[in-house]
């Protein structure tokens, strides 16, 4: 029997019928890794709430099992607490509670509810029905006043009932193992599960690692920027560097792999195999 940590593959809710049609395809190519669960992500301020839920039942009704993103987003505990009536009904089991962030063009004066609140009104109301994934950030959170509160929130979130961690993306192996041997050291002890965000285009990633906090190494953003035009030799080279990446990552004992696809299985699919790992015909 393989020994391999369980797998776990993001996707985002389609914008279009023919969206949705190519990511039930790459569903269909990542579930030959067999994958634990996938996730589906939840819009800023709620606002891809219903692709979302049209997402997660195409994903559930197709054999997968699903974990939709959840936030408070533009709800009240009422509006929450509906939507978890909705997968429960559906027969979901596992969840990711976020923060969340505010909507487009929506001042910084709004409030947001911490995601341990959110945490615990899942566990006032479902019970223990579902497995509650939460947000880890090895690289600390844009919004930390400081490397230790960042930890001390996530404590607060499994306090809450959070039954495991998923982190951002992050290129540094390093980061990683020292984030969870410093949750260790604060008395935290459930999976935190690394974030793998697979390289497939150089100015995108640069701008969305801007966006949300993950640190590009300078020696990596050179190295990337280095192939200019030449897309092909820049995935291969993107492929080569994320699964040397994973091998370390597992042979110090990550709990597992959470791939941000970006709804494409082709470099996903590509790092798994260099990572060697089983497939299915």
């Amino acid at each position: 029997m393989d020994a391999r940590p369980p797998l776990s593959f993001e996707f985002f809710p389609p914008k279009t019928p023919e969206g949705m049609a190519r990511l039930r395809e790459v569903r269909t190519v990542l579930a030959a890794f067999a994958p634990e669960f996938c996730s589906v992500t939840y819009g800023a301020g709620g606002s891809t709430r219903e692709p979302t839920l049209a997402t997660v039942l195409m994903l559930h009704d197709a054999g997968a099992s699903v974990a939709p993103h959840l936030s408070f987003g533009g709800d009240d505990a009422k509006g929450v607490e509906r939507l978890l009536d909705s997968y429960r009904a559906a027969g979901i089991r596992r969840l990711v509670a976020l923060r969340g962030d505010l909507p487009s063009g929506v001042g910084g004066s709004a409030q947001l509810v911490h995601a341990n609140e959110l945490v615990a009104l899942i566990r006032r109301h479902s019970g223990d029905h579902f497995q509650i994934h939460v947000a880890a950030y090895p690289e600390i959170h844009p919004e930390a006043r400081s490397y230790a509160d960042d930890i001390h929130w996530l404590g607060q979130k499994f306090a809450a009932g959070a039954d495991a961690a998923i982190t951002q993306y992050f290129y540094s192996a390093d980061s990683y193992f020292y984030f969870v041997d410093a949750c260790r050291a604060a008395g935290i002890d459930r999976p935190i599960v690394p974030g793998i965000m697979p390289i497939t285009n150089h100015e995108s990633l640069v701008r969305f690692s801007a966006r949300c906090g993950a640190e590009i190494p300078r020696w990596l953003q050179y190295r990337l920027a280095g192939w200019g035009d030449d897309l092909e030799g820049l995935r291969a080279f993107g492929i080569e560097v994320v699964a040397r990446l994973g091998e370390r990552l597992l042979a110090g004992g990550a709990p597992g792999l959470h791939f941000y696809t970006l709804n494409q299985a082709e470099a996903t699919a590509a790092i798994l195999r260099a990572l060697g790992w089983p497939e299915s015909a």
